[in-house]
């Protein structure tokens, strides 16, 4: 194991005794003291529903008779401009890689493309009231670029940010709080044409835009996050070929590309900090993952040890882990696994590159929708455990129901950079209709979600410091390389009619708002983490 893997000893106490549960914390300079209590759950044998799930009668109780969720929680949903924008050409909007890359016969399921989307530009101001009336506290929405800058540097679009400015003051008469994401994966396409983020001057590019939203949007705004899901924009995009622009990269460009985007990263925090309108202190900025996360067979020590081993390795010459695209920015290196497993690929940069990365941020956003099964083997090494035939799934293949990615993954997170975090996307795809009864009935999201609060709350009932949670989505959407196919939102979108509809899911939700999370607390037929009848 390496260094990287090495905790300090006050977080490795976690694994003091032959039970870990209920945490206490004491906060301390904006940290967490952990003590162990025993746990109240039984240390079962392996199980892909994770960490002890038992059969019988539960009882999710709240602390004292009160939610687990503190009063400024931040309940939200969560989009992404090219998801429901449309208007992709409309004033004087420039193109990015998705408006090209949906042109590519066979790129997008179907076809489909972004164009009109939801067609929020034209319909933000009903977006908003169902928002309203679904109580968030908060909406993360994100920026398209070359919406604002159709070059992606140079001359502003007004008309472009005339758009954001009318969002944001719905939203304030709403009283709902924004958190902008300034890149969700529409990069210009005029940037792409110069490099991309194969050219070192990507971070500068990316600086000066941030530091133009800043200028132009921050009087508003107070939460911020640089880039969502690298693992996705970089990997997906530029190693696998199935997101745009649908390159396919040899190791040593693919890091290089992965190396200037976490650069970019840092240069936005500065641009932010230095361009708000706000006092600084009152700016909170983040940085968001598409979280690969683990959990543990059991909550035995030795298999939780095997699940955060296996959550911050790199095991494989891929994009699909955390501490390649975590450690950088939050501590000034690359993980250890990572530069021998990529040897002589790694790419040759300044030295200075490394401390540039390392950024102070103020919470680390967690894009969180399943976890993988992990347990010490019988040689005493960490081994994945398989799902079982017939494991229940969401409406994506990739997604097994595993609700402990919850709890475990922030826990592990923290752990490992002692930053809050928000839960800043979760949620469930499945193949909703519109009913005889005119509505859309989705219990499975309903339950997902449920589970997945719960195992969140038990999180912040052990002093996690977690500050919000973000479902994906308001709306269904365009879901890039899928088109249409999938849908992930609380509210059913009819694209020919462009009709809204909220879910059963949307009221469902809404309860848990308005009770601040006691809804969720009751009695059940099982615990949060057991999905099948073998438990």
């Amino acid at each position: 194991m390496s260094s990287d893997s090495k905790l300090d000893l006050s977080r490795r106490q976690l694994l003091r005794g032959s039970l870990l549960g209920p945490l206490s914390a004491g906060a301390v300079g904006g940290t967490i003291g952990w003590s162990v209590a025993r746990s109240a759950r039984a240390a079962g044998s392996p199980s892909p529903n994770g960490a002890g799930a038992s059969a019988g009668a539960s009882v999710n109780a709240s602390v004292g008779g009160r939610s687990a969720f503190p009063k400024k929680f931040q309940w939200g949903v969560a989009t992404a401009a090219y998801q429901i924008e449309g208007a992709a050409t409309e004033d004087g909007k420039g193109p990015s890689v998705w408006d090209v890359f949906c042109k590519k016969p066979g790129a997008v399921f179907e076809g489909h493309t972004g164009d009109v989307a939801c067609d929020h530009y034209h319909r933000y101001k009903e977006d908003v009231a169902l928002m309203k009336r679904l109580g968030v506290k908060s909406y993360r929405f994100s920026v398209s670029w070359p919406r604002v800058l159709p070059e992606g540097v140079g001359a502003a679009n007004s008309k472009g940010f005339d758009f954001y400015n009318r969002l944001l003051d719905e939203l304030q008469k709403a009283g709902i709080a924004p958190l902008c994401t300034l890149f969700h994966w529409d990069f210009p396409q005029a940037l792409y044409k110069r490099g991309g983020w194969l050219n070192r001057d990507v971070a500068d590019w990316f600086a000066d835009y941030a530091g133009l939203v800043a200028e132009k949007l921050g009087d508003r705004i107070k939460d911020w996050v640089t880039q969502n899901e690298p693992q996705c924009f970089i990997g997906l995009a530029l190693r696998d070929g199935v997101h745009a622009p649908g390159d396919k990269l040899k190791d040593p460009d693919y890091l290089t590309a992965a190396h200037n985007g976490m650069r970019a990263h840092a240069k936005a925090v500065q641009a932010l900090r230095a361009h708000t309108k706000r006092d600084e202190k009152s700016v909170k900025i983040g940085y968001v993952l598409s979280a690969q996360l683990t959990q543990p067979a059991t909550e035995k020590p030795e298999d939780i040890e095997a699940a955060r081993w296996a959550n911050f390795s790199v095991r494989d010459r891929n994009e699909w882990n955390n501490s390649w695209w975590t450690d950088p920015v939050m501590m000034g290196r690359y993980p250890e696994d990572g530069v021998k497993l990529f040897g002589k690929d790694m790419p040759a940069f300044k030295a200075a590159d490394l401390d540039e990365m390392k950024q102070p941020i103020d919470f680390l956003g967690l894009n969180i929708y399943k976890a993988d099964t992990w347990r010490r083997g019988e040689d005493g090494k960490p081994v994945p455990v398989s799902l079982p035939p017939g494991y229940p799934r969401s409406g994506v293949d990739w997604q097994s129901i595993t609700p402990g990615a919850l709890y475990w993954g922030p826990r592990f997170f923290h752990e490992r950079y002692g930053l809050p975090m928000s839960i800043t996307e979760n949620g469930l795809s499945t193949r909703d209709q519109v009913f005889l009864d005119g509505k859309v009935h989705d219990p499975q999201r309903i339950d997902y979600m449920h589970r997945a609060l719960l195992e969140l709350g038990r999180g912040i009932k052990e002093g996690l410091p977690i500050t919000g949670y973000y479902a994906w989505s308001l709306l269904d959407n365009f879901e890039w390389s899928d088109g249409y196919k999938q849908r992930f939102g609380l509210t059913y979108v009819d694209y020919q009619t462009q009709r809204r509809i909220p879910k059963d899911s949307f009221d469902w939700y809404r309860q848990v708002i308005a009770s601040g999370g006691k809804s969720l607390y009751g009695k059940t037929v099982l615990s949060a983490t057991q999905v099948t009848d073998a438990g």
